[in-house]
């Protein structure tokens, strides 16, 4: 059976000049021209493309630790992602995964190779396939 969520969003004005407001969820906020292109108060759409990749790679993450016979107790995960003005306009370059993780019953290389795969098969990180570059970087803490 099939699972939906939905999200909202509305921009009002120019794009320089203007604002938005997004809710899904529990969530909700606004995000404006400075505070996608330049250092402004509020989100963006990538923050939110992160957070939803760092949140979905987590929890798979932890169900793959426990089907392989470890003992998750945290996973924490980051997302930063690369947007770029590139000659046919911008576009989400790469992203970066930084997670750590603390479970007992698997050693280093095990783990690397567990969130490796996790990194290609959690659903929004087959989404974002198209995605050039979706660096991970692993820490067994």
């Amino acid at each position: 059976m099939a699972i939906r969520r939905k999200a909202f969003a509305s921009w009002k004005g120019t794009l320089k000049g203007g604002a938005g407001r997004f809710s899904a969820g529990g969530l909700s906020g606004a995000f404006d021209f400075h505070s996608r292109f330049e250092d402004g108060e509020g989100t963006n759409p990538e923050e939110l493309l992160g957070a939803a990749l760092a949140s979905c790679f987590s929890m798979a993450l932890s169900s793959n630790l426990e089907k392989a016979g470890a003992e998750p107790e945290l996973v924490e995960t980051e997302a930063e992602v690369v947007l770029d003005r590139l000659s046919d306009g911008w576009t989400i370059v790469k992203v970066i995964l930084s997670t750590k993780v603390r479970a007992s019953g698997i050693d280093y290389e095990s783990l690397r190779k567990l969130a490796e795969e996790t990194k290609r098969t959690c659903p929004i990180g087959k989404a974002l396939m198209a995605i050039p570059v979706i660096e991970l970087k692993v820490v067994k803490g």
